[in-house]
């Protein structure tokens, strides 16, 4: 087996993991942007101990879209 065979076999062999999507058909990182942007405006003025409420109802947006979120 040559080095480019290796390349290719481990290129076949390990296919990119799906990309999950909420129900919306959005990904994680671009559900709930109403919660997403309040809570973001939040940590930067107060920083996260000041922000846990928000934090908390972005969270439970992005479980309601079926994301686990701890």
């Amino acid at each position: 087996m040559g080095l480019l065979d290796y390349f290719r076999s481990s290129d076949e062999a390990a296919p990119p993991p799906p990309v999950k999507v909420g129900k919306s058909g959005k990904k994680i990182c671009c559900s709930c942007p109403s919660t997403k942007k309040v809570r973001d405006i939040c940590i930067v003025e107060k920083g996260e101990e000041g922000c846990a409420d928000l934090i908390e109802k972005h969270k439970e947006c992005l479980r309601a879209e079926g994301f686990t979120v701890k």
